[in-house]
């Protein structure tokens, strides 16, 4: 494939997405940005390989960049519901914790293109440019364990949700790089305490000199 730029500046607002054409276009578009180079991946590659037109294409989504980031936003805010759901009721902050990382991990088992996409393909500078790169996810049931978990001091109370969030994404970056570097022969779910353990050991209380 060859670069195509992506210019449709003159298309209005985009249109609610019917789910048939998410279901038909999703998922080739993961499987390209998943295997080719972010700048090879264009619309008229996407519309050949769907069968979806490109005006069609265009009529939902003001460009290719458009379309991967709006595709990676549904499917990573996936992660914040899951995880919800699952500390809902947990008090133990560790198994928390062990908890976020399992469901995060374990989602990008089984969704390895949008793992590829947003951690290896994807530009960084294009992203952030974009406004789904700052996530608007519900995280407040996590925030009310994190704060819980400060004031019994059980995690350093210097440390601001906000930190605890940077320290979470820093790992999962690392942790997929290397899944990926490693030819993806693994599991994410399978090697989670290397890096988990590190995670603890950034939010643990500092031991008090004597």
């Amino acid at each position: 494939m060859q670069a195509i730029k992506d210019t449709p500046d003159h298309l209005p607002a985009p249109l609610e997405i019917p789910e048939k054409l998410k279901q038909r276009l999703y998922p080739c578009v993961l499987e390209f940005f998943s295997n080719y180079d972010f700048h090879r991946v264009n619309i008229r590659e996407i519309s050949k390989r769907t069968g979806v037109s490109s005006g069609t294409i265009y009529k939902y989504f003001r460009s290719k960049e458009d379309l991967i980031f709006t595709i990676l936003d549904e499917h990573i805010a996936q992660i914040s519901i899951m995880i919800s759901n699952h500390i809902t009721g947990m008090a133990d902050i560790k198994e928390i914790f062990r908890k976020i990382f399992w469901v995060t991990m374990d989602f990008y088992d089984h969704n390895p293109g949008v793992a590829i996409t947003a951690f290896i393909t994807v530009p960084m500078r294009t992203w952030m440019q974009e406004g789904s790169y700052k996530r608007k996810d519900d995280l407040s049931i996590l925030r009310q364990h994190v704060n819980l978990a400060r004031k019994k001091g059980e995690i350093d109370p210097n440390i601001s949700f906000r930190q605890f969030i940077d320290a979470y994404y820093m790992l999962c970056y690392r942790y997929i790089h290397n899944w990926y570097y490693a030819g993806m022969k693994y599991k994410l779910t399978e090697k989670i305490d290397d890096y988990f353990q590190l995670f603890l050991k950034i939010m643990m209380p500092v031991p008090e000199e004597s």
